[in-house]
């Protein structure tokens, strides 16, 4: 099982300094891969106003200051960026990583977001829907015109030529979302609150997946599985627990039975999302 980590994102304001710090450690400690949450910004809930750096400027200069981890958004919101922009962001960053990027997309959700930047949530999915087969055309190396309801492209091309196709990743879990993109990508990823936080949750969630799979006319066995584990390093942490952490101490068996359940990849998010947590992790 590979295992990745998902740097801060709304728990606290973090810097330069300590997002390399961070990112550094994790690549030092033997992770897979380095994940960045895409958002605009949070409101409500009875918390404060808050919201992280740009996702895809962060994703560029984390390219350049690590060698060998996977990077990727968990997950860029396709609705944020015209698709045809979005695609070339996506080939910039795989180039300049070495062909590390992965390309991981949904359709977002936070509505507020959405509000204050003035971009539409109506026809929600169907906007994702033409968005996502511009964007995967495009990294395929295609010239690509489209005429659609809401995205239109003309002879549009990625240039310089991208030397290869990136990984593409599906974050959703709507069944008309996922019969979209499971004919297409490459692994599909899903946030721990989905499934609870446990194996016999992901298995159960797992399962669905390979159905949704099949009715889509794809291989299963060709469509990687990923999950997000929240796991406690510090008994007073950074985020609200929607479901029962995972203790440090007995992260190891649980990555066990996630692999059990059918999982290829588990993205950790701890908490704190600190330097020191992720090098005790390694211990």
């Amino acid at each position: 099982m590979k295992v990745g980590v998902q740097l801060p994102e709304v728990e606290r304001v973090v810097g330069r300094g300590e997002l390399g710090a961070i990112a550094r450690a994790a690549e030092e400690c033997g992770f897979d891969s380095i994940w960045l949450g895409d958002h605009l910004l949070y409101r409500g809930n009875g918390r404060s106003e808050r919201g992280p750096w740009d996702c895809w400027t962060t994703l560029a200069w984390l390219a350049g200051i690590t060698e060998r981890v996977e990077l990727g958004p968990l997950v860029a919101c396709t609705a944020f960026h015209p698709p045809g922009i979005l695609a070339r962001q996506a080939a910039t960053i795989d180039e300049l990583s070495g062909g590390r990027f992965v390309v991981a997309l949904g359709a977002g959700w936070n509505q507020e977001e959405f509000r204050a930047f003035g971009i539409p949530f109506d026809h929600h999915v169907s906007r994702f829907e033409e968005a996502f087969t511009i964007v995967r055309r495009l990294l395929a190396g295609e010239r690509v015109t489209f005429d659609g309801r809401f995205h239109t492209v003309q002879d549009a091309v990625l240039l310089p030529p991208p030397s290869r196709r990136p990984k593409l990743m599906i974050g959703a879990n709507a069944p008309r979302l996922l019969s979209i993109a499971l004919p297409h990508v490459d692994a599909w990823n899903t946030w721990y609150t989905h499934y609870g936080n446990t194996p016999e949750g992901f298995a159960r969630h797992n399962a669905e997946i390979t159905e949704a799979a099949e009715r889509a006319g794809r291989d299963p066995a060709q469509i990687e599985r990923s999950a997000c584990v929240l796991v406690e390093v510090e008994p007073v942490g950074e985020r609200p627990r929607d479901v029962e952490a995972v203790p440090a101490d007995r992260l190891a068996a649980h990555l066990r039975a996630l692999g059990d359940a059918g999982a290829d990849e588990a993205i950790l998010v701890v908490d704190p999302i600190t330097e020191a947590a992720i090098r005790a992790l390694r211990r």
